[in-house]
């Protein structure tokens, strides 16, 4: 499984209904684990952006089909950046040293 970093920024359309219903997020979250992929953690921002999500998914191809698919409802502008575990670079970088170039 590939890990995702979400940045989310609500819409006009999304602030109202996060504003009628916030249970309506939750609601949210479980279409995007009918898509295949599984929200790890989440929070609220003050700032530019008004969710962060940690999301895990198969593929590449299933995280940018969620984007889409968000982005579809009209409620959100997401921006999904891959996210590499530390620990896998570090070990992709020693390989590297002893690999001689």
């Amino acid at each position: 499984m590939a890990y995702y970093l979400q940045l989310v920024v609500l819409t006009d359309k999304g602030r109202r209904n996060f504003e009628d219903d916030p249970e309506w997020i939750k609601e949210v979250n479980e279409h995007v684990e009918l898509m295949g992929a599984k929200i790890i953690t989440q929070y609220a921002l003050l700032g530019q952006y008004d969710f962060i999500n940690i999301i895990e998914a198969p593929s590449d191809e299933v995280a940018a089909k969620l984007a889409i698919k968000l982005s579809a409802t009209g409620n959100f502008q997401p921006m999904t950046l891959a996210a590499l575990p530390l620990q896998n670079l570090i070990d992709s970088l020693k390989k590297d040293q002893q690999t001689p170039w």
